[in-house]
């Protein structure tokens, strides 16, 4: 790539950061994100940018408030640095689960982050599988929303084709689902589900015919795991054959990683936009998929002025047009 490119990360995913500039043929800037000891943070950029076009790559991941202050404070540095651009890379936009107002006196937390993004100086957004498309509209600057489709759908078409159900876990996600199961082929379920409270959720009833099929459940995000959990019992209770998950982002908080271990769920496979820690590291349930070479190319086409929106077909195993 062009010397005129330069990738920076923080500390929330800095091996997705690498595998990026592999793939990009660069190597990743020289910068040191720290802390004084009463905790604020500290950025240092050790080379000349500027002129220079900077992508900053930091997943709002756990912990998100942390995460997200280097990241607001990166990109000060860079600005004030004189880059020429910046563009930052969120694999995993944190606080995109309260976009509206769900109910009095809330706070609308995705449009705050895109302020403060956008004010820190960013002249781009590169994300991906946001929580809700409508995000995109809480910026007045360019932002491109990649999904994972096409390297989920690569693995799913070598691994469970036959007698294969797509299920959404709730309502809110069949556009999702069937996203996925057209381009399959396959048939398509969803779980009616009635959720009292964050975190939480309860499985009332399944609509479509899962019998002795393969179902897999798509959504974006594995947080606590409940949705999961509770829909792969319903799915097995409903005779399914084998229960399996694809979530792009895998937060896995809380009791996430024992629920899904005494789950009848036999495979989890989650994206690299949120690095495994703890527990989650030595479940032999979840299988891992790199979404590096996506957001390498999108890199790539920003900088050279192509189609970012062709990477939706990227890679597609079956041609599938979105």
């Amino acid at each position: 790539m062009e010397t005129s490119i330069c990738v920076f990360t923080g500390n929330s995913n800095r091996q997705l950061a690498e595998s990026i500039c592999g793939i990009l043929g660069i190597d990743l800037g020289s910068a040191e994100v720290k802390r004084f000891s009463d905790g604020e943070t500290s950025v240092d950029i050790h080379q000349s940018i500027r002129g220079k076009d900077i992508y900053l790559v930091q997943s709002t991941c756990s912990p998100a408030n942390e995460h997200l202050m280097e990241l607001l404070i990166m990109l000060d540095a860079a600005k004030r640095a004189s880059a020429r651009t910046i563009t930052t890379v969120i694999p995993y936009f944190g606080y995109a689960r309260q976009d509206r107002k769900a109910s009095p006196r809330t706070p609308i937390t995705a449009k705050l982050v895109a302020d403060l993004l956008t004010t820190a100086g960013t002249d781009r957004v590169l994300t991906m599988d946001l929580h809700a498309s409508q995000i995109q509209g809480f910026f007045n600057i360019p932002v491109d929303n990649l999904y994972a489709k096409p390297v989920m759908l690569s693995y799913i078409k070598d691994k469970f084709m036959n007698h294969l159900c797509i299920v959404s876990p709730d309502a809110g996600g069949v556009e999702r689902a069937r996203a996925y199961a057209k381009p399959l082929k396959a048939e398509l379920a969803i779980i009616d589900k009635k959720r009292e409270r964050a975190n939480e959720s309860e499985v009332m009833h399944i609509i479509g015919e899962v019998k002795d099929k393969v179902c897999l459940m798509i959504d974006d995000i594995v947080d606590t795991a409940g949705t999961l959990t509770n829909g792969a019992s319903a799915l097995k209770e409903a005779g399914a054959a084998k229960v399996l998950a694809c979530c792009t982002h895998a937060v896995l908080s809380g009791p996430a990683i024992s629920r899904i271990s005494a789950s009848p769920l036999e495979q989890l496979v989650v994206t690299d936009t949120i690095p495994l820690k703890g527990e989650a590291l030595t479940c032999n349930k979840i299988k891992v998929l790199s979404v590096a070479p996506l957001f390498a190319e999108a890199i790539k086409r920003i900088y050279s002025d192509e189609s970012v929106s062709e990477l939706f077909l990227w890679n597609d195993p079956v041609g599938h047009k979105s």
